[in-house]
């Protein structure tokens, strides 16, 4: 049966976000099972290291946090955070373009 735990992205999204939070994060996602941790860029391979070897994966975002950067920003930081190991990438949506009817 399908544990909550299971379908839980476990996400640290502040810019403020240090190391140490980021290992407690990875720590969590273990201990709890979650499906992934959910870190800006710059923290992904420090993720990828935390949590080699468990089934927890690794998410990174593009266009984070506005969603206002152009199609071929949010592809070259999702190709470069997959380079990085991250085996998951949530974009955000450009608000304003979609309400705009661009899409």
């Amino acid at each position: 049966m399908l544990q909550v735990a299971e379908l839980i992205d476990h996400t640290l999204l502040k810019p403020e976000a240090v190391r140490d939070d980021i290992q407690r994060l990875c720590r969590e996602a273990r201990e709890h099972c979650f499906a992934s941790v959910c870190v800006n860029p710059y923290w992904v391979p420090l993720a990828v290291a935390e949590l080699t070897g468990s089934c927890v994966k690794v998410c990174s975002v593009a266009g984070f946090p506005l969603g206002a950067s152009t199609a071929a920003i949010k592809c070259a930081e999702a190709e470069a955070a997959l380079g990085d190991g991250a085996q998951e990438i949530d974009m955000v949506i450009n608000v304003g373009a979609l309400r705009s009817g661009d899409y």
